[in-house]
C-alpha cells in the first residue's frame, strides 16, 4: 500500500491550532471584504436575462464584439469566450415582456451583429431565465445549504455528541464560506453547477471529518485516561495517510475534469478543487480544535451534584455518555 507519510509520524496538529485559527479568521475576514467590495458574479441562472451561445467562422477580439453589440443597442450585454476562440457566450439583460414579444428575433439580431465582426455566425444555444425565477433560485439555493447543515448538525449529534456536531458544522460553514469568497476573488460566474458543487463540498468535507471523529471515539474508548488533546492528535496522525490519499486522488480526478471536461462543468470542477483543499485543512485545523475547545469549556463549567468526575471507564464500556 502506498503511504505518503510514515506510520510513526507524530505531528502536533492541536499544538498549532492557534496558528490555524489565525489563518482561518484572516481568510474569513478577506472573504467578507471581497463580498462587500466586489460581490459575486451571479450567472443568468440567478439574475435572469437571455444567454446566446454563438459559433463564429473566425476568431475576433471580444472588445470589438462588445463594442458592436453596444452600437447595435444591446447595452449592458456581457461577452466571454466559451472554450474555443470562435465560440462566445453573450448575456443580455432583457425583461420578460421583451422576450415574449421579440425573444425569437433577439438571438438572430445578436448573431447578425457579431457576423459583421467575426464572419458568418451560428446560434448554438439560447436560454432565458426570468428575473423572478432567478431570485427564487438564489433563495432556494441558500436555503438548501442551510438545511443541509441543519440536518448534519442533527445527524452528528445523534451519531456522536453535540460537541462533535458543532465542530463538524463549523468546519463545513468554513469551507463553503471560503469557497464563496474564492469566487468573489476571481469573479468566476456563480451558476447552478457551482451551487451543486457547494452542496457536494458539504458532503465531501463531512465524510472526511466523520472518519476522523470515528477514530477519536475509538481511541477515547481504548485510552479512557488519555486527555482529549492527545486523543485528537493521535487520531489525526493515524488518519493522516488516509486523508491525504483521499484528497489527492480526488483532486487528480477533478483536475482532469477541469482541464478536459469543457466549459459546461468547468465551474463545477473548480469549485470542488478549492472545496477539497479547504475541506482537508478544516478537518484538521477547524473541526478538531472546536471539539477540544468545547471539551475544555464543559470541564470548566460548574458541576452539579454527581457530576464531579467523568466516568471514562463507564464510557468505555458504553454504559453512559460523557
Amino acid at each position: 500500500m502506498i503511504k505518503l507519510v510514515s506510520d510513526n509520524i507524530n505531528f502536533d496538529f492541536l499544538g498549532k491550532r492557534k496558528l490555524g485559527a489565525i489563518l482561518s479568521l484572516t481568510l474569513l475576514a478577506i472573504t467578507i471584504a471581497l463580498l462587500v467590495v466586489r460581490g459575486l458574479n451571479w450567472g443568468i441562472d440567478f439574475t435572469g436575462g437571455m444567454l446566446v451561445q454563438l459559433q463564429t467562422e473566425k476568431a475576433a477580439p471580444i472588445g470589438d464584439i462588445r463594442e458592436s453589440l453596444v452600437d447595435a443597442g444591446f447595452v449592458g450585454s456581457t461577452i466571454q469566450a466559451y472554450g474555443a476562440d470562435t465560440e462566445f457566450l453573450v448575456r443580455l439583460p432583457v425583461s420578460d415582456s421583451e422576450t415574449e414579444e421579440h425573444g425569437g428575433n433577439i438571438s438572430g439580431a445578436v448573431a447578425s451583429t457579431v457576423a459583421g465582426i467575426a464572419g458568418p455566425t451560428d446560434v448554438r444555444r439560447t436560454e432565458f431565465v426570468g428575473p423572478q425565477i432567478g431570485d427564487e433560485l438564489k433563495e432556494k439555493g441558500i436555503l438548501a445549504i442551510l438545511l443541509a447543515m441543519g440536518a448534519i448538525l442533527v445527524y452528528v449529534s445523534v451519531r456522536f455528541e453535540f460537541r462533535y456536531a458543532i465542530g463538524a458544522v463549523m468546519a463545513l460553514a468554513h469551507d463553503v464560506f471560503l469557497t464563496v469568497g474564492f469566487f468573489a476573488l476571481i469573479q468566476k460566474e456563480v451558476s447552478m453547477p457551482v451551487l451543486a458543487a457547494l452542496l457536494t463540498i458539504i458532503g465531501y468535507s463531512l465524510n472526511d471529518t466523520i472518519v476522523v471523529f470515528d477514530r477519536v471515539r475509538e481511541n477515547h474508548r481504548g485510552n479512557p485516561k488519555m486527555k482529549m488533546f492527545d486523543v485528537l492528535n493521535l487520531s489525526l496522525n493515524e488518519m493522516l495517510n488516509r486523508t491525504l490519499m483521499t484528497s489527492l486522488t480526488t483532486l487528480v480526478v477533478l483536475m482532469a475534469l477541469y482541464l478536459f471536461g469543457g466549459e459546461v462543468i468547468n465551474g463545477f470542477a473548480l469549485t470542488l478543487i478549492f472545496g477539497v483543499i479547504v475541506g482537508t485543512y478544516s478537518s484538521v485545523f477547524v473541526a478538531s480544535p472546536v471539539v477540544l475547545w468545547m471539551e475544555r469549556y464543559a470541564d470548566k463549567r460548574p458541576k452539579g451534584k454527581g457530576e464531579d468526575e467523568i466516568d471514562y471507564a463507564a464510557i468505555a464500556a458504553g454504559k453512559v455518555r460523557d
